[in-house]
């Protein structure tokens, strides 16, 4: 007898399906009762990792992080999660994680720890010099321009619609002409 990968799969499903192997297909109720999450605060949130976009319930005790899943209410993912959003939980609580501003010295083989107040002047100053340097006030016809051609932004999908207002405000006003966003990458 000649069988289709298509009859097959009929078949044995039909076959699972008669002999009735206590294999339920209805939907299952999640129930919390006894899991550690079940006096925990839920928060709905955004997944910071891509540009997808994805819901995230948040479950915090004592403003510790204790679990994260998919929100399946979300249109977007529907309570699905991919491996990174998964993993979401250690984004706050790995031993890992950088929580303080590293500097290495041009010609330096090691990070050094620095105060935020030095990393952010550094910063605002190598901006300025930048700027500074690359400003262009009129175009080689004569256009006043105002633009920086020196300096480009690509923006970061973690940032909600407001915080991408006042990036893009603040960067055409330093005459960025080159920006980007990782949504459009």
């Amino acid at each position: 007898m000649k069988i289709t990968r298509r009859e097959f799969f009929r078949f044995s499903g039909g076959g699972l399906a008669a002999a009735g192997l206590g294999v339920s297909l209805a939907p299952v109720q999640a129930k919390a009762e006894g899991m550690r999450i079940r006096y925990a605060k839920q928060t709905p949130t955004i997944c910071p990792y891509c540009a997808v976009g994805c819901g995230i319930i948040v479950h915090t005790v004592n403003g510790n992080v204790i679990n994260a899943e998919g929100d399946p209410d979300h249109p977007i993912n529907g309570g699905t999660l991919c491996p990174k959003g998964s993993s979401i939980l250690q984004l706050r609580d790995n031993p890992a994680r950088i929580t303080r501003p590293l500097y290495r010295a041009e010609g330096a083989k090691e990070w050094k720890e620095v105060e935020w107040e030095w990393a952010l002047d550094q910063i605002a100053a190598r901006v300025k010099k930048g700027r500074d340097t690359s400003f262009v006030r009129n175009n080689k016809n004569g256009q006043t321009v105002n633009r920086t051609e020196g300096i480009a932004s690509v923006g970061s999908a973690a940032l909600d619609n407001e915080e991408c207002y006042l990036l893009q405000k603040l960067l055409r006003s330093w005459g960025l002409v080159y920006i980007e966003h990782q949504a459009r990458i």
